[in-house]
C-alpha cells in the first residue's frame, strides 16, 4: 500500500531528514516539522532542486506543546491534501546520571520523547479513527529494551514507553484499517547520536534504508539494521540481567 501523504516530526536533521529525502525522491507529498524552521525551509529548498514533485510543507513545531501539535499537524494536513502516515520522529538524547543536579536535560528528554510523543500519537490517532485508515509509525529505540545506566538512564526509559505504546496499539488495533509500526534503531550515526556506538555505530544510509523498508511493508516491531541488531534485541528482552549488563555501554 502506497501512503502518499506522510508527517515527519523532527525532520530537521539526522534520521527525520533523511527519511523525508527518501520519501520526497519517491514523491511523496510531505509535512515536515522539528523546532528549526530555518533547517526545514532549507532541507525543502534542497529537496525541491533535487527534482522532488510532491507537496513539501514546513511548520516549526515544538512537540511539548500539546496544542500546538494538533494545530501543526492540521495545518500541514491540509496543505499536502489529507494524511496517510504520520512518523513520530522527534526526540532528545540528552541526559545525566540521576541526582547529580542535571534534572533539567532528564526532564527534558522525558517531556520531549515520551510526552512529545504521546501528544504526536493522540493527534494521529483521532485523524486516522475518524478516516478508518493510516499508518502511524514510532521510532524507539534499541534502549528501550532494557534500562540504562548513567546518562542514558532518561532516555531509555522515555524509549520503553513509546515502545509500549507502540506495542499496546499495535495490539488494540490489529484488524482494522490503522496499522502501527514500532521501529528499535541501534546506534545510527547522526548528529544526536554522536559517538555513542563507537565500532557498532550503522551508516545513515544503512540505518534509513532498514527503516524506509520497515515503515514501507508496515512491520509491526523490528530493531535494525540488520541481524546484529535483531539479536541484540532478542539478547536484551530475555537474557538475565547479569549478562546483559556487560553488553550495556555506559557513558
Amino acid at each position: 500500500m502506497s501512503r502518499r501523504r506522510i508527517i515527519i516530526s523532527g525532520a530537521s536533521s539526522g534520521l527525520g531528514a533523511e527519511m523525508a529525502r527518501r520519501f520526497a525522491a519517491m514523491d511523496r507529498d510531505l509535512g515536515l516539522c522539528a523546532r528549526r524552521l530555518d533547517r526545514l525551509e532549507d532541507l525543502r529548498d534542497r529537496l525541491r532542486a533535487e527534482g522532488a514533485r510532491g507537496e513539501i510543507a514546513v511548520r516549526a513545531l515544538d512537540v511539548t506543546d500539546h496544542e500546538a501539535v494538533g494545530t501543526v499537524f492540521g495545518e500541514l494536513r491540509d496543505e499536502i491534501g489529507g494524511l496517510d502516515r504520520v512518523i513520530v520522529n522527534a526526540g532528545l538524547g540528552k541526559g545525566a546520571s540521576l541526582g547529580t543536579g542535571r534534572a533539567d536535560a532528564n526532564l527534558a528528554t522525558i517531556r520531549t520523547n515520551l510526552l512529545g510523543g504521546l501528544s504526536q500519537i493522540e493527534v494521529a490517532l483521532e485523524h486516522f479513527r475518524a478516516g478508518g485508515d493510516g499508518h502511524l509509525v514510532l521510532v524507539s529505540s534499541i534502549s528501550a529494551d532494557r534500562g540504562l545506566p548513567g546518562a542514558m538512564a532518561a532516555y531509555s526509559a522515555s524509549k520503553a514507553g513509546m515502545s509500549a505504546l507502540g506495542e499496546g496499539l499495535s495490539v488494540e488495533l490489529a484488524g482494522t484499517g490503522i496499522a502501527v509500526t514500532t521501529l528499535l534503531p541501534g546506534f545510527i550515526a547522526t548528529e544526536m547520536a554522536g559517538r555513542a556506538g563507537g565500532r557498532s555505530m550503522a551508516t545513515l544510509d544503512d540505518g534509513v534504508d532498514a527503516m524506509m523498508a520497515a515503515i514501507e511493508a508496515e512491520r509491526s516491531r523490528v530493531a535494525l539494521p540488520g541481524f546484529r541488531w535483531r539479536v541484540t534485541d532478542m539478547a536484551l528482552r530475555y537474557l538475565p540481567l547479569g549478562v546483559t549488563a556487560r553488553m550495556i555501554p555506559r557513558r
